[in-house]
């Protein structure tokens, strides 16, 4: 076993704070004297309700986060490829005080000189032990003599108790989140630069988000290799002969109809048609046998054999006659869904259908576990579509409390940061009771229920994400909490009293239908639940967890009748891509990041451009496939989905006191250095890679191709790099690689009277007039709509607290005025309104609505004088034939035709 590191920094003496100022001397003792007890907390919410409960003996200050940090810049007159890390000095680390944290610094230094003792009541993670640290690093108190307070919740009695058991900070934590620290600024700052130079300028990579990052390529690769399987399926609606016959029309009418009877309209959905079938006595059955053996009609994707006629065949057999099948081509196509097929007949009217066997199982369900972090981050994206940075920062301010009538600042639930599912015996005990007297005895189990955590590693002494108090409804807080709040609060409550209720009992029916009329062998099955007893499920009306859909009583022998058959093909699907709660599965499976982390990781990639959501899915880009292959090529091991867990594993080590830190780092760095020095000899610029494209180009007719630019991919002409008779034309082209080219609508410019195009630059699509000359330009929104320029802001006098240089500029937004520099986009300096002067502010609002009241809004219309208002899609402009394309180059045609 490796030695236990007892030290974070090996120093002599008091390290230097970002000023330069020794820090203060060392206490073994709280300074002498009556003063008050100094608490410091990171937040100050969180300050404000621990206070409550502390009383006049106690000062709560707030660090605000982070204190101290790796400095982002190397030291003066020492070169440092990692900033702050002395690489050649077992990875000691050099700290500063942040931008900005100096006068809190010194407040803190201020009040510990006065105070009787001082208490770090930082959070409980790794974060909040390191942030403990440092703190007392910058006071002078030795991390064996310091008083370290952890608490679950935030309310009297975790407080208190955990006042009266303190403990100094745990360094075995401090070096895991410093080790976490050095590692992923080692990645950062030593391969981001090869990128810089193989890819694109800009470019970042990171030890978990570029891992991160090939998940969603992975995927992307899948999916656009997948070439799926044809199949076919057979849906029949029964219902009682005689009303069989008298639904045969208005069913094909609601079908037709969209599901609400207005044409017009996409079909129905599922559930909308589970609803007709219930008010008009039908139900829905799925053929599963024919001729004595189990339904299957399908051929796998390299089989071209066309299933027209099985298909016509198997119609018949099920009650469809005078079918027929018609085929279109569908261009996108890949393999057998090239050939979209649909088969249309005509219900036969002596169609018969003799119950043949009716089968009942009880069955019960568990109630779900209480959520823990990812759990909570996946249940928030799918039931509430919060993000995971939304729904963390959300349960943040319901751990540190909110003002609620009568009870003062209260802490709402337990510390959002964990991966285990134990609850103590208290909350056991707490939400039994609450159970017992809400819900009555029959909804309470015999005895409390367990559920094992997804992690191996978790830790039990944590408990998973609970309020703190089960009796406090979220129906009695509602008016203390932002709509976030209390939907996220409703979620935690409902899964906290859900995991300890009795479980839901359910009667399973399916009933098997033989044709009778006819030999045919044709059997259709149709499956329905009732739920006997709702238990857990008590709780969870209207939130996709309904039943399914119920049948009408049977008994062996009862004749029904088809008035809708549906014998359809379809294919096989690709693997989905991965939304935000699938991606933190994935996450947590896999052992990449901790829940505190999974957040970061998901904003990273999305803000570096590596992934997009499109509709709630994430897609990768052309720019995060680059990168990916290159980090690939470069750094094989690194990019491993093992690899990542087991330096994940190596952290946990590091905490529980099991490996030294600094010898973890130097089994780390060696192999990396080798694999650097690999990538910078061997790794082939991305943008060296061209593929050919069938396009011929519009200026000289060569053929085209597709490159790599610091935006992704474009088209090009293959002529670009010849000497002789270079050709520069590009294009941008969209994800199926086709070129997007302007597109003539019918909207007037207004600066010149001529038509607009629809054209597409590095920030999207926007319309300019079909003169370019003229430099006139509308946004697009991102749902296609057109978006009317913003009027000009209005320019006051308050410099920028940022560059100090221009002033700001004042502008109205969804939530009330707000103040961004004028320099913008070179300094992105922000001031709150809500800071100014109450007298200026009132000023400022009056000067804003005169500015506004006097700007001229404008006006658009048709090329034949329509009125056009804001937000019309661009689709209803589009004009016949005003599309631009691009001709096929003779060598693509004839590899296609080959």
């Amino acid at each position: 076993m490796a030695k236990k590191s007892t030290t974070t920094t090996r120093r002599s003496k008091p390290a230097a704070d970002a000023s330069g100022d020794a820090a203060r001397p060392a206490r073994s003792k709280p300074a002498p004297g009556g003063g008050k007890q100094l608490v410091i907390v990171e937040s100050p919410t969180k300050a404000k309700t621990i206070g409550k409960y502390l009383g006049p003996d106690f000062v709560v200050l707030a660090s605000v986060g982070h204190i101290r940090d790796l400095p982002t810049r190397g030291a003066k007159g020492k070169k440092e490829p990692v900033p702050g890390v002395d690489l050649e000095n077992d990875f000691e680390p050099r700290y500063e005080v942040l931008e900005g944290k100096r006068k809190t610094v010194d407040e803190l230094k201020k009040a510990s000189r006065g105070a009787s003792a001082v208490w770090f009541a930082t959070d409980l993670d790794r974060e909040g032990e390191a942030i403990a640290w440092h703190l007392a690093e910058l006071l002078g108190v030795p991390p064996a003599e310091a008083r370290r307070v952890v608490f679950n919740a935030i309310t009297k009695t975790e407080i208190q108790r955990a006042f009266e058991h303190p403990h100094p900070i745990n360094l075995d934590k401090v070096n895991a989140q410093q080790a976490r620290r050095i590692l992923d600024r080692i990645v950062g700052y030593q391969v981001s630069p090869l990128l810089w130079r193989k890819v694109a300028a800009g470019l970042s990579a990171g030890r978990v988000q570029s891992v991160a990052v090939r998940l969603v390529v992975d995927r992307e690769r899948e999916i656009m290799a997948f070439v799926p399987d044809e199949r076919w399926e057979v849906e029949a609606e029964l219902a009682l002969p005689d009303a069989a016959a008298r639904l045969v029309g208005p069913w094909r009418e609601f079908l037709a109809g969209g599901g609400d009877g207005k044409p017009g309209r996409t079909g129905p959905t599922q559930k909308q048609r589970e609803a007709w079938l219930s008010e008009h006595g039908g139900f829905k059955a799925r053929l599963v046998e024919l001729g004595g053996k189990p339904f299957e009609l399908g051929c796998p994707s390299t089989d071209p054999k066309d299933l027209s006629k099985e298909a016509i065949s198997v119609a018949d057999a099920v009650g469809l006659v005078g079918s027929g099948v018609s085929t279109r081509t569908d261009p996108e196509g890949k393999g057998p869904a090239r050939n979209v097929r649909t088969l249309a007949g005509r219900i036969d009217p002596a169609a018969r259908y003799r119950v043949r066997s009716i089968e009942t199982k009880r069955s019960s369900r568990r109630p779900p576990p209480p959520v823990i972090t990812s759990s909570l981050q996946r249940a928030a994206a799918t039931y509430l579509g919060f993000g995971a940075d939304r729904t963390m920062r959300c349960a943040q301010s319901l751990y540190e409390g909110v003002k609620v009538p009568g009870e003062g600042q209260v802490g709402l639930i337990t510390y959002m940061r964990t991966d285990s599912t134990h609850l103590s015996g208290e909350a056991l005990s707490m939400v039994r009771e609450h159970i017992a007297k809400s819900y009555g005895a029959r909804y309470l189990p015999e005895k409390p229920n367990f559920f094992g955590s997804p992690n191996k590693n978790a830790q039990e002494a944590h408990e998973a994400i609970r309020p703190t108090a089960a009796s406090r409804h979220p129906d009695e807080v509602r008016d203390s909490l932002t709509d976030d709040q209390h939907k996220l609060y409703s979620l935690i409550w409902r899964r906290f009293v859900q995991c300890q209720m009795t479980a839901c009992e359910v009667d399973q029916t399916s009933v098997e239908f033989l044709r009778s009329d006819r030999p045919t062998g044709a059997v259709l099955r149709a499956s329905g639940s009732v739920t006997v007893f709702d238990g857990w499920k008590r709780l969870s009306a209207g939130r996709g967890d309904d039943d399914e859909a119920t049948l009408p009583k049977f008994t062996e022998g009862d004749l029904s009748a088809p008035f809708g058959i549906d014998v359809a093909q379809s294919f096989t699907s690709p693997p989905p891509r991965f939304n935000e709660a699938s991606l933190i599965k994935k996450l947590e499976d896999e052992g990449i990041g901790r829940p505190s982390t999974y957040a970061a990781i998901l904003r990273t990639i999305a803000e570096r451009k590596y992934v997009e959501q499109l509709s709630g899915a994430y897609h990768a880009t052309d720019i995060g496939m680059a990168v990916t292959d290159k980090l690939i090529q470069g750094f094989p091991d690194l990019m491993q989905i093992d690899y990542t867990r087991r330096l994940e594993e190596e952290l946990d080590r590091i905490e529980e006191s099991r490996v030294d830190w600094r010898q973890m780092l130097h089994g780390f760095y060696g192999p990396f250095l080798s694999s650097l020095a690999h990538a910078n000899d061997k790794m082939t610029h991305a943008k060296a890679a061209v593929e050919p494209a069938p396009y011929a180009c519009p200026k000289c007719g060569r053929r085209t191709e597709y490159r790599l630019g610091k935006n992704g991919r474009f088209l090009s002409c293959s002529g670009f790099s010849e000497k002789d008779s270079p050709c520069s034309y590009a294009a941008p082209i969209d994800r199926q690689g086709r070129p997007r080219l302007p597109e003539l609508i019918n909207l007037k410019c207004p600066a010149d009277g001529k038509p607009m195009m629809l054209r597409t630059g590095r920030f999207g699509p926007f319309l300019t007039s079909e003169d370019p000359k003229t430099k006139f330009v509308l946004n697009v929104d991102k749902k296609g709509k057109i978006k009317l320029p913003a009027p000009p802001p209005l320019v006051t006098t308050i410099p920028c607290p940022k560059c100090g240089k221009s002033p700001l500029n004042l502008r109205s937004g969804k939530r009330g005025p707000w103040l961004g520099c004028a320099a913008f986009p070179k300094c992105r300096g922000r001031e709150a309104f809500a800071k100014i002067d109450p007298a200026e502010r009132e000023r400022l609002e009056a000067a804003l609505a005169a500015h506004e009241k006097g700007q001229v809004r404008l006006a658009l219309e048709t090329m034949d004088g329509r009125p056009v208002p804001e937000g019309t899609p661009i689709t209803d402009l589009t004009i016949p034939g005003g599309l631009q394309t691009l001709e096929i180059h003779a060598e693509a045609r004839v590899a296609k035709s080959a």
